[in-house]
């Protein structure tokens, strides 16, 4: 289904008080929260436990979404089940598709090293993003939002006829942008300047907010570089290729993942493969995950000499919902990595 959701940059504010705001995923959610500060808490419709690729909204959180100011969310590419209720959205509704938006870092599918960027920006420097700045790129954005909704459409359907498909390959957009802070720290100037555009009595909270948390995020990436530096270069295999921002940002070597996309399933010539590399001595660890089942994992690793790691969540769903779920989420992958390849 092709569509496009707008945003309507009117000469008066749309609001005249704090916007009620929705979002996906725990990562985005806790970018939004640090950025409302004290002024709101945003809605997370993801809770705890549940997995982003396998989820219907309740009738109450459609309405939620239906009802909201802005709807602030990944995009169509890792949460589909999110389009039929945008459509339900008044005409001009406010909602940022983060990974469509313009300044957002892209990576696709297979690629390694932190020179393989697909879009890097345009050119932006995320290190100098301030609200300010962001201003100007969520304005840019706004088309790009839509065009992430043509890749939707355009990437495939499902066996059911839905349209969408997550059996990702090389070439296809890696959805899981927010493991690259430069990401986290450009889009909480954006989300600061999608606020004050709806609500501009409160704009220069919204403002010292992000830059606060612009600048906490900061310190915690060079603590989580520094925290990775002993284990740059030495290959680790995962449960699914969700870590390719993650990756190539600290230096680390993904040297497989048991399935490809997200929902698939593993076929017998990929596990073949990924079992000799696994015996080849060469991999140090490897990676179960939240939400799939540890046994294959284990199956994987048992007389390769491969260490089995703790469970990495790169979506946060196992964490406590709120402003801190995305440097925990960061940091905690790290420390995750660090423990089972270091030690």
């Amino acid at each position: 289904m092709r569509y496009i959701i707008t945003l309507a940059f009117a000469s008066t504010p749309a609001f005249a008080e704090v916007p009620g705001v929705v979002t996906d995923i725990p990562p985005v959610h806790a970018l939004v929260a640090e950025v409302m500060g004290d002024l709101g808490q945003p809605v997370l419709l993801l809770g705890r436990g549940a997995d982003e690729h396998d989820f219907a909204l309740r009738p109450s959180q459609a309405i939620a979404v239906a009802e909201a100011g802005l709807v602030v969310w990944i995009g169509p590419e890792l949460t589909p089940w999110l389009d039929s209720a945008l459509e339900n959205r008044p005409e001009g509704a406010a909602a940022l598709a983060l990974l469509g938006a313009e300044g957002t870092v892209l990576r696709n599918y297979g690629e390694t090293g932190k020179d393989d960027h697909a879009g890097k920006a345009h050119g932006h420097d995320h290190a100098a993003t301030t609200a300010a700045e962001g201003h100007d790129h969520a304005a840019e954005g706004h088309d790009h939002a839509a065009e992430g909704h043509d890749h939707a459409a355009e990437a495939g359907a499902h066996a059911d006829g839905h349209g969408h498909d997550h059996d990702h390959g090389p070439g296809d957009i890696d959805p899981h942008a927010w493991l690259d802070p430069d990401n986290g720290r450009h889009w909480l100037g954006l989300i600061a300047a999608e606020l004050s555009r709806l609500d501009p009595g409160n704009a220069a909270v919204y403002a010292a907010n992000a830059e606060a948390a612009t600048a906490r995020l900061t310190a915690l990436d060079a603590e989580i570089a520094a925290m990775l530096a002993p284990v740059q270069g030495k290959p680790i295999v995962t449960f699914h290729d969700a870590y390719g921002y993650f990756g190539a940002h600290y230096g680390l070597n993904f040297a497989g993942s048991i399935a490809l996309g997200d929902a698939a399933s593993p076929g017998a010539q990929r596990l073949a493969a990924l079992r000799a590399t696994l015996e080849s001595g060469e991999v140090l660890c490897i990676f179960p995950e939240a939400q799939h089942d540890k046994d294959v994992v284990l199956q994987m690793a048992d007389g390769t000499g491969a260490k089995v790691g703790g469970v990495l969540d790169p979506v946060g769903s196992t964490l406590e919902p709120g402003p801190g779920a995305y440097g925990a989420l960061l940091q905690g992958m790290a420390r995750t990595i660090a423990d089972c390849v270091a030690g």
